[in-house]
């Protein structure tokens, strides 16, 4: 199954990490879902800075929403 094609794309321009109070620009996509809101497919995507990566993705994996880290330039793209 290519998980990148069910990931909700981004919007392109300036990506900025997730984290609360970041404004650095992100450097990787962080494919998560929650199973009582979204379907198995679905993947939502945060972003994360070199520096938040590793706390983002824990952070999802404690509550088992955690799929896929990739690297941003692997993610769909969406004009806004």
């Amino acid at each position: 199954m290519d998980v990148l094609g069910l990931a909700d794309p981004v919007t392109e321009g300036e990506l900025v990490c997730s984290a609360k109070g970041c404004r650095e620009t992100a450097t990787w996509g962080l494919l998560w879902n929650n199973p009582r809101l979204h379907t198995p497919q679905r993947r939502k995507v945060w972003l994360a800075c070199d520096a938040h990566r590793a706390h983002l993705e824990e952070f999802l994996s404690a509550r088992s929403f955690w799929k896929q880290t990739v690297p941003v330039d692997e993610l769909e793209r969406t004009g806004a």
